[in-house]
């Protein structure tokens, strides 16, 4: 890795979009301070400490809700209709023939993506700011007040999701997995602070600060491998005679990675999980809602083991139902008899996507595994350890990791379009 961005800084287009990218984001970063005035702080970090989909958003915002900066929404409300229109494309058979016109069909899809952020970033604004107002943070409930919170947080979510687009076309990598990835990681040093203050009044001693280190360190070298990690199945493509000219077959073959619906699937098992708790804020004396997170033998108290049992059903339910909607076997069986194309030792047509179909149930099985491993440990550490205040969760590894792989696949494509010899030897 160090090798390959020494090598990237030598080649001026490069190091140009390395520069672009890093000053975008610092720039993101200043603006993540920027407070939406008349809020009292107190109320909503009391708020997101509780745990919950309150301090997942303050995660994946770095701390902005909970200072309810400007950039409180990040880029939420666009990974929401991203989610979506993704999952809109393969039931709507107009937005399916879109996807398959190419790039134009792209766009128009990304389009149509953009304006639905921008209504679930009006949706979002509306319940935050009644969340933020049932939890006693407003200075003025005036209607005014109101109109100005929520035309503040859609306005800053919706130039957050311009921001991205330009560091995608013009920086490294993904620009929003990039501002997700940079908001994680401004949350470390708060985190090393609570660690350290715990041990300063010896409330963990020097082996427990060592084993949590440990257990973060074996969590992200796993999330690494398994997320590198992939299901290749072979093909072999028959020669051809074009023109006179004859063309060998080929072998090849499709990869298909282990993780690549995990950080989808824990978001959707952990919204539902947190549903509940997100409602009971609307309506805190309800004795409905505080049975229900409350009760010990409910699956939707944290850290229960029906909570943690629920949990990882949950994601690997998710992980199968995403692999199966965006992953279509008898549409990639098709495409490679289309090619002449086939797998050594398969028939085409339904054979194909039935073998297709049994590889992809067999990966998201062993990703649904491993993302609920990742998912659950920390849930354990948290409830059976002295670092219960504090909250790493397995999504924000997931994140971390994929968007660093990402960005360094797109550094070494670059280097090879420009030097095809020796940079990835």
């Amino acid at each position: 890795m160090i090798s390959t961005l020494r090598n990237a800084w030598k080649i001026p287009e490069l190091k140009k979009r390395i520069l672009f990218t890093f000053f975008m984001l610092i720039l993101y970063r200043m603006g993540n301070f920027i407070l939406v005035p008349g809020i009292h702080q107190e109320q909503l970090k009391a708020l997101t400490q509780t745990g919950g989909l309150f301090s997942v958003y303050d995660l994946l915002s770095g701390g902005a809700f909970s200072n309810f900066s400007i950039f409180a929404m990040g880029v939420v409300p666009y990974i929401n209709s991203s989610i979506i229109f993704q999952l809109l494309t393969i039931a709507i058979p107009a937005l399916e023939q879109l996807s398959k016109e190419g790039e134009e069909g792209r766009k128009k899809i990304q389009e149509y993506t953009r304006y639905g952020a921008i209504v679930f970033g009006v949706v979002q604004g509306l319940s935050t700011y009644a969340i933020i107002s049932r939890a006693g943070a407003l200075e003025d409930g005036s209607k005014f007040n109101m109109f100005l919170i929520i035309l503040t947080l859609v306005t800053a979510s919706t130039f957050l999701m311009w921001f991205g687009d330009k560091i995608t076309e013009r920086g490294i990598g993904n620009g929003t997995s990039l501002i997700i990835f940079v908001n994680i990681i401004s949350r470390f040093p708060t985190t090393i602070y609570q660690v350290a203050a715990l041990q300063k009044a010896e409330e963990v001693n020097f082996v427990q600060v060592i084993m949590l280190l440990a257990a973060v360190i074996i969590l992200f070298l796993a999330t690494v491998v398994v997320s590198l990690a992939e299901r290749r199945i072979p093909v072999q493509y028959a020669g051809k005679t074009i023109n006179g000219r004859v063309y060998r077959g080929q072998s090849t073959h499709i990869p298909i990675n282990i993780a690549s619906s995990a950080v989808i699937a824990i978001i959707f098992a952990m919204s539902v999980m947190a549903f509940p708790m997100t409602i009971s804020q609307f309506w805190p004396e309800s004795k409905a809602f505080m049975f229900i997170t409350t009760n010990k033998f409910s699956p939707f108290k944290e850290g229960s083991w029906l909570y943690m049992l629920l949990f990882s059903l949950l994601i690997l339910f998710f992980t199968w139902f995403y692999t199966e909607v965006t992953m279509k076997p008898e549409e990639m069986a098709e495409n490679m008899n289309k090619s002449s194309g086939f797998i050594p030792g398969i028939r085409p047509g339904e054979p194909t996507a039935n073998y297709i179909s049994k590889v992809l149930n067999r990966t998201s099985f062993m990703g649904g595994v491993f993302a609920a491993i990742i998912a659950v440990v920390p849930i354990i550490v948290a409830a059976k350890s002295p670092f219960s205040g504090i909250h790493f969760g397995g999504t924000s590894l997931m994140i971390m990791v994929s968007a660093s792989l990402e960005s360094l696949r797109q550094i070494e494509s670059q280097l090879v379009m420009r030097h095809y010899q020796g940079f990835l030897k």
